[in-house]
């Protein structure tokens, strides 16, 4: 397949557990903030499909291991904790998933238009993007507070993709249910990436395709480019 069809078109990926492994650094910044009280340590490997869902529900996730009760107040305490150690080494371990920046330089080659679309603060996704010089290759970079409404809604890709996609093939490249619910609510296509951090089989999420090695995304994008054209003619 070439990659022709991606001229113009419109690829929004999501950042944590799709371009960017990130879950050791939230992990490392989720125990420094609940160390205080008394919580014992959690382990990467148990919250890591919780990693998409924010910083609260990893900090309410960590109590309820141990059945404490978390009030509203300690939970703004740690919050503030959390993002403190967060923003002080945001990419201190983590790393861009092998294959992310050659697809990513395969698509801007075949002139497709890139950018984030990420439930992730804006501020700490453009720093984290920076920290691993990322940011130069996205046209936005379009986080919760940058849309009237974040992922699943549609008007966050929107806002990624700088305004609706008509008369052009849009996706968004993601790797849980918020990403397919907004590809699919845009009239997008969803393709998930299967190693990201889905609390859910992302077989059962209704993606249009799934992937597990960045070397084939591009030339999947353009399958999926070419026959949405194809159908509409």
């Amino acid at each position: 397949m070439t990659l022709e069809r991606l001229k113009g078109a419109a690829i929004a990926f999501d950042l944590d557990g799709t371009l960017v492994d990130t879950a050791p650094d939230l992990v490392r910044a989720l125990n420094i903030s609940i160390a205080p009280y008394g919580l014992a340590p959690v382990p990467v490997t148990d919250v890591r499909a919780m990693v998409g869902r924010g910083a609260r529900a990893l900090i309410a996730r960590a109590f309820e291991r141990e059945n404490r009760a978390l009030e509203a107040v300690l939970h703004e305490e740690a919050l503030h904790r959390f993002l403190e150690a967060y923003g002080a080494e945001i990419a201190a371990d983590s790393r861009v998933f092998d294959g992310v920046e050659d697809a990513l330089d395969t698509l801007a080659e075949a002139g497709a238009r890139l950018s984030v679309c990420t439930n992730k603060p804006g501020a700490l996704a453009r720093q984290l993007l920076d920290a691993l010089a990322l940011s130069q290759r996205f046209e936005r970079i379009a986080g919760p507070e940058d849309a009237p409404a974040k992922k699943p809604d549609a008007a966050h890709l929107f806002a990624a993709i700088g305004g609706p996609g008509e008369g052009r093939f849009v996706a968004l490249v993601g790797d849980s249910e918020p990403d397919a619910l907004a590809a699919r609510a845009a009239g997008a296509a969803g393709v998930l990436y299967t190693k990201g951090y889905s609390e859910k089989p992302v077989s059962t999420l209704g993606a249009d395709r799934l992937f597990d090695d960045f070397a084939i995304l591009p030339g999947l994008l353009a399958e999926l480019a070419a026959s949405r054209a194809d159908a509409k003619n």
